[in-house]
């Protein structure tokens, strides 16, 4: 990726692929790279936004919008999604994913390759999805999580989503690895959580990786400690 200089930050801004270490939230990355531009530059103010949040337990390309670029967010934000995902059968967590514990164990016996790719055929194409409890989604002016961790009950509203592919790539002790193309708005720890069901079992997310975002893929994203280098005063 070329230098970033001043006046083209300034005059037309930047476009930043990034991989999102795990345990970072979206907006950490977003305030890491405000500063260090401020810094660098010896700015005031510079619009940094993201083009789609990612959890603090996944990882994965978060695409930064910076300066002008800020403008072409909504647009990314569109763009259909690639995930590596591990699907852990025989248990289950309020969250769909390891935010926290295991709150059920299932029958396991009768799960095999055979069972799963077909459970996996039936999440292609468009459907209704219900988003988790343990989202940032808003209810009522209140960010889901909040009410769900202060034990509220929620009954998150259907969102259409579509799954574009969904491919079985190995399944060994228990653990699923699948790779997942969908649409604006997935949750594919819903996805995790409904398969379990399928499976007449229950599943979470153990990982998640995005691998891409329309055409930005984390072939060619940074890592948080290579975005310094990038910047140049020329």
């Amino acid at each position: 990726m070329d230098k970033i200089n001043y006046d083209s930050l300034i005059e037309e801004g930047v476009i930043l692929p990034i991989y999102k270490p795990l345990m970072w939230t979206s907006f950490d990355v977003v305030k890491f790279v405000r500063n260090l531009l401020k810094k660098t530059y010896n700015l005031k103010k510079i619009k940094v936004g993201h083009a789609g949040t990612l959890d603090p337990l996944a990882t994965g390309i978060l695409v930064l919008c910076i300066g002008k670029k800020t403008k072409e967010i909504n647009k990314i934000q569109e763009e259909n999604k690639i995930y590596l995902a591990t699907i852990k059968v025989g248990e289950s967590t309020p969250s769909y994913d390891r935010e926290t514990e295991i709150d059920n164990t299932y029958p396991t016996s009768h799960i095999n390759e055979e069972l799963i790719i077909d459970s996996i055929k039936s999440f292609r194409g468009k459907s209704e999805q219900t988003p988790p409890i343990f989202s940032a989604l808003k209810i009522d002016g209140k960010r889901s999580y909040e009410l769900a961790r202060k034990g509220e009950k929620i009954i998150p509203k259907k969102r259409e989503i579509e799954i574009f592919k969904f491919n079985l790539l190995n399944f060994k002790n228990l653990e699923i690895d699948c790779e997942i193309e969908c649409s604006k708005g997935t949750y594919i720890r819903s996805i995790a959580s409904d398969m379990g069901k399928k499976l007449n079992s229950g599943a979470y997310l153990k990982y998640l990786e995005r691998y891409s975002v329309g055409e930005y893929s984390i072939k060619n994203c940074l890592q948080i400690d290579e975005i310094k280098d990038l910047l140049s005063l020329q």
